[in-house]
């Protein structure tokens, strides 16, 4: 069991850690009605939000659960803890073409190899087309998740001008900026990525056509590292804020109830 002295002294975790990753990114599902969680780091953030901060928030999975109640953390998208209790299992033609298409998901939940300034997501490889440097899973329902989700959430594991560039190496999700410069290409009903959580800081969108900027820094990170480690010359908020570190209680049940046997932890 963990003493009260070492959760006390786990709640002053490290900024590049998962648990302060996932502490941050749960915190923009307050209020949230139904959020369309991916796999990895989503799937901790999504399961803290609900424990924590907003209980009812409905949890949709790209293998067709709708209203999930997981009583274990998922260790993918078709673990049967997610069929459990769900509200609903549907076809993934029914999931896309009616819940997400048609504009019933509020928050899209995402992990992403690279993030460039307008919100294009790649997670297709990194390097040339032609000879990659390293091959990643492709788009998944990713694609679909940013074109009708009404907003997009990431979550980084780095915060560096190549997870960050100012074009991504390869565009497998394209933002609303992006689809806008061609008027032939069915233009995206939802906002497109609105927040980028890195181990840095915290990176938000104003507007539907606008670049990201830097909304927070976590605590010992200053403006300039950030600027530093970005891929573009990144705007700066006039009223930047220093993130909120996790709770103790958000680092114990990351790590006591939720992430038990480390499967994202790091």
């Amino acid at each position: 069991m963990t003493t009260h002295l070492d959760l006390a002294a786990a709640s002053d975790v490290d900024s590049a850690s998962t648990e302060f990753l996932a502490a941050v990114a749960a915190r923009e599902l307050a209020g949230v009605g139904r959020v369309f969680a991916g796999v990895g780091l989503p799937t901790l953030a999504v399961d803290l939000a609900r424990r924590t901060i907003n209980p009812h928030v409905e949890l949709i999975y790209e293998s067709g659960v709708v209203g999930a109640h997981p009583e274990a953390m998922a260790e993918g998208i078709a673990d049967s803890v997610l069929v459990s209790g769900a509200e609903a299992v549907v076809s993934m033609e029914a999931l896309f073409g009616y819940v997400l298409q048609g504009g019933h998901v509020d928050v899209g939940f995402l992990g992403a190899a690279q993030v460039d300034r307008w919100g294009t997501i790649n997670t297709s490889f990194i390097g040339s087309r032609d000879r990659p440097q390293v091959r990643l899973p492709g788009s998944g329902g990713a694609s679909d998740i940013i074109a009708s989700a009404a907003e997009v959430v990431v979550v980084l594991r780095r915060h560096d001008p190549s997870a960050l560039p100012a074009e991504v190496d390869f565009c497998t999700s394209p933002s609303p900026v992006l689809a806008s410069r061609d008027p032939a290409v069915m233009q995206p009903r939802g906002f497109g990525v609105r927040t980028v959580i890195t181990p840095l800081g915290v990176l938000r969108r104003r507007d539907r056509l606008g670049e990201l900027e830097l909304l927070a820094t976590h605590p010992g990170v200053s403006v300039d590292d950030v600027r530093a480690a970005t891929g573009w010359d990144l705007s700066i908020r006039a009223d930047v804020q220093v993130t909120r570190p996790p709770s103790v209680e958000d680092v114990r049940l990351l790590r006591e109830e939720i992430d038990t046997v480390r499967l994202y932890l790091r």
